[in-house]
């Protein structure tokens, strides 16, 4: 099946299961309580909003694809082998959700084979629907939306995320401290929204003008790597070398300023 021919027989459902999840979050938060907490480990926290969206995102994603597997946030891998897979993550910013502050989407993306192509991001609290098709390019709201056209540091405007504290135990780590030290200096600010689904999707539209982080799953970055690509942009580790959903680190932001970033951190291993 060539990729018009499956964007034209999933696409709007697909939206919609998308959009039906976010709304379901959105009502959950007016009457959430902390109660409801649960714990995966420290520092990582999930309710039954998480997994009761994944659920639905689940099922209802499955009859699009007869035979697809799930690479899922909650409930794992669930036959990976098969040509296409939706990778998701329901709930991207949850510690955000349950403070109540209003930073959280919905990320899902189709891979086939070892290629994404297909991604969505719901910004849930703005109603801000991200959408990316390979070779087709990236949309908010419908709308074609373009990486930023900065071209001096100085003038960026950078997001990030911190590794989990258990993380901070490798090495490794202090590659992102060189990076993050750099970038502050070098740059307009940081920023921490607290959801990475979302970083990539503001560095889509451009809002900020590039993305670093470590550790993340491909359920935080599936979705987004597709929109930034589509809207023109680049991703890579802190190396420069591109290994797609599956690296230690990610540096995203238009050509000229992700060449800029890499030449100011130098080879971080």
């Amino acid at each position: 099946m060539d990729l018009q021919t499956l964007f034209a027989s999933i696409l709007t459902p697909a939206r919609e299961v998308v959009l039906e999840a976010g709304n379901f979050i959105r009502t959950e938060r007016q009457t959430f309580h902390h109660s409801r907490i649960e714990f995966k480990g420290m520092n990582d926290l999930f309710s039954y909003v998480d997994t009761t969206a994944e659920r639905l995102l689940t099922e209802k994603l499955a009859d699009l694809i007869p035979g697809c597997g799930f690479i899922n946030e909650e409930s794992g891998i669930q036959a990976p082998e098969n040509e296409f897979t939706w990778i998701i993550d329901p709930l991207d910013g949850t510690t955000n959700f349950i403070h109540d502050l209003p930073v959280y989407s919905v990320s899902v993306a189709l891979q086939r084979g070892d290629q994404i192509v297909l991604g969505f991001i719901y910004d849930i609290v703005h109603q801000e629907l991200y959408e990316a098709r390979l070779g087709e390019g990236a949309f908010r709201n419908h709308q074609s939306i373009r990486i930023s056209d900065k071209t001096e540091l100085h003038s960026c405007l950078m997001a990030t995320g911190f590794p989990q504290k258990s993380n901070f135990l490798d090495r490794s780590v202090e590659g992102y401290i060189h990076v993050m030290k750099t970038l502050f200096l070098k740059t307009r600010g940081l920023r921490r929204m607290g959801s990475a689904a979302i970083d990539l999707a503001y560095t889509a539209c451009g809002r900020f003008d590039g993305f670093f982080e470590m550790h993340l799953k491909p359920w935080d970055v599936a979705a987004g790597i597709l929109l930034v690509t589509e809207a023109g942009g680049i991703v890579t580790d802190f190396s420069g070398d591109n290994q797609g959903i599956y690296q230690d680190s990610y540096l995203a932001a238009n050509p000229t300023v992700h060449r800029m970033i890499l030449e100011e951190i130098g080879q971080w291993t």
